[in-house]
């Protein structure tokens, strides 16, 4: 089989070919048809998430080792699987694949929590992912039911989607009854204006620096869409939200956008950070009860609500969200234009 691999963290992708592994008791051997590509695979690529202060949470440290395949918005055709997941998969179906795998064994995995797992095993970040034209999975139980949609709109529900559902389940149905903001008009803002309208929600104010970006929110519904340096963005922020922004999820994760955010949080409001950008911040600690703000940080989600997801998606009430669509040679050429902000929606790969 062939795969693009990191083999040097902030080196170019080397493809490596091996011999297509056979799968063994549970697990099952997907042919891939698509694979998304992560603001996720940005920071492994890096080598780790800045944490502020010159420090780095390196991936080397989580038990990542090199080569690596990245990968981990992953839809694939079952094409083997071991003896104890036969009877569980259907040969020939297309299936996405949960890729938030823990040990399986703790409370937190018991509890339908693996993404939360202390110990985890998350595919395309510390184990093998989809930038190849094969990929193994552990257990047939990540193996997801979708509808009947092209297998490159299907990718991306795999991070993107369950990340942006998780953090709109956080806000609660009050909260998403009036307008919110998002700060971030990449793919997860994108795909969280989607959602956000098939949960029915009241609307959302859009903050990105990229004016292609506000563009494509606004097509993408948001009822406003404004560069967050303007001088009167508070301003036409609350007298757009009318009685104040009472809730933000917040897909960048700077120090830029938490002092944004913190600026124009109304008092009783709901802070989601769902990005990775990095740095660090300091809050005093009086104004957590003065203004009663709730801060929330929101890590991809669970497989049942991936399940959830895919049931929203057959009501056809969610809208298709921008695709740039590339061969898998070019991740490496992908990745460079995910970093410089030249990707319009989501990216995925699609093996020739």
């Amino acid at each position: 089989m062939k795969s693009l691999a990191l083999t040097q963290y902030r080196g170019a992708l080397e493809c490596i070919e091996t011999t297509t592994p056979t799968p063994t008791g549970s697990e099952v051997l997907l042919r891939v048809k698509a694979c998304g590509v992560c603001h996720t695979d940005l920071h492994i690529w890096d080598g780790g998430y800045d944490m502020g202060s010159g420090k780095m949470m390196k991936m080397a440290d989580r038990g990542q080792t090199l080569p690596h395949t990245m990968g981990h918005e992953i839809v694939g055709e079952v094409l083997a699987a071991g003896p104890d997941a036969e009877k569980f998969v259907e040969m020939s179906r297309t299936y996405l694949v949960y890729p938030w795998m823990g040990c399986g064994e703790c409370s937190t995995c018991k509890a339908g929590d693996e993404h939360l797992c202390p110990t985890p095993q998350y595919l395309g970040v510390l184990r093998p992912g989809g930038y190849s034209d094969h990929v193994m999975i552990k257990h047939p139980r990540y193996l997801i039911d979708i509808p009947a949609i092209p297998a490159e709109q299907a990718a991306p529900y795999a991070c993107s989607g369950l990340t942006a559902y998780s953090a709109l389940k956080k806000l609660g149905a009050g909260r998403r009854n009036k307008p919110i903001l998002i700060v971030g008009a990449g793919g997860l803002g994108l795909m969280c204006l989607s959602l956000l309208k098939a949960l029915g929600g009241s609307g959302a104010i859009v903050a990105d620096i990229d004016a292609d970006k506000r563009d494509a929110a606004i097509v993408a519904g948001a009822m406003l869409a404004l560069d967050p340096r303007d001088n009167d963005f508070a301003a036409r922020t609350r007298e757009a939200a009318k009685d104040g922004i009472h809730a933000i999820i917040d897909f960048v994760g700077s120090p830029a956008s938490w002092d944004l955010s913190m600026a124009i949080l109304a008092k009783g409001g709901t802070y989601v950070m769902v990005g990775l950008y990095g740095g660090e911040r300091t809050l005093p600690l009086a104004t957590m009860p003065l203004r009663a703000i709730t801060l929330s940080g929101s890590f991809v989600g669970s497989r049942r609500e991936l399940i959830e997801l895919m049931g929203l998606l057959r009501t056809n009430k969610v809208d298709w969200m921008p695709i740039v669509k590339r061969p898998l040679e070019t991740a490496y050429e992908t990745l460079s234009d995910l970093k410089h902000g030249r990707i319009v929606g989501r990216a995925v790969l699609v093996p020739s």
